[in-house]
């Protein structure tokens, strides 16, 4: 049975590491070819990927306006990204509330292949083309280049109090196990052992 136990932890580290993967912020160099406003249909599928606490969005479940930024990168691969406030209590914790602001810089930042401006996108989230979903804009800021990219610290950071979170959580299991759950097991085989041994007139 040591595959069955070896399936689910790398079950569980793939559900982990998508989770991470999607919520943590993303950073891309990219230009800014237009700033635009669509309504979108939601289903069942896309409807959890797009954000509930978005200021300047109705109260229609079924449909509502959505603002994106449309991106080239520096190879000429497009990319669109969604601009919805995540609100004080949305999910993931980026506390954003100023996705109108945020439209309005990357409107001001439009430029050409002739001429191209390059901005850092900061995001987080998923796209996918079946689904219709699109990574959420954090910020934009002008950069120097194409080549211009931070190295990630924060994500760096998070994952590293993770790791030490899990280990601390480790360690507080395997003292618990030691004081408390294998005390009981072994207590409750020397009492089966006992019953056996009474039944059989030992």
């Amino acid at each position: 049975m040591r595959w069955a136990r070896w399936i689910i932890l790398l079950l569980i580290a793939a559900a982990i590491g998508a989770v991470l993967h999607y919520n943590l912020p993303q950073r891309d160099v990219v230009r800014v070819v237009e700033t635009t406003e669509i309504r979108i249909d939601f289903s069942a599928w896309n409807r959890p990927f797009y954000t509930s606490g978005d200021s300047g969005g109705g109260t229609n479940l079924d449909q509502r306006d959505i603002r994106f930024i449309r991106t080239i990168r520096p190879d000429g691969r497009p990319s669109v990204y969604r601009n919805e406030d995540t609100g004080w209590f949305g999910w993931p914790p980026y506390f954003k509330t100023d996705s109108e602001d945020l439209q309005t810089e990357a409107g001001a930042l439009v430029s050409d292949a002739e001429s191209p401006d390059w901005v850092l996108v900061t995001h987080y989230g998923w796209r996918s083309n079946p689904l219709s979903i699109y990574p959420n804009a954090i910020s934009i800021r002008p950069v120097d280049g194409p080549d211009d990219k931070p190295f990630p610290w924060s994500n760096i950071i998070v994952l590293a109090l993770l790791v030490l979170a899990g280990f601390a959580l480790w360690r507080l299991w395997e003292r618990f196990e030691e004081r408390v759950v294998v005390p009981i097991v072994d207590g409750v085989l020397v009492r089966w052992a006992k019953l056996k041994d009474w039944v059989r007139g030992r």
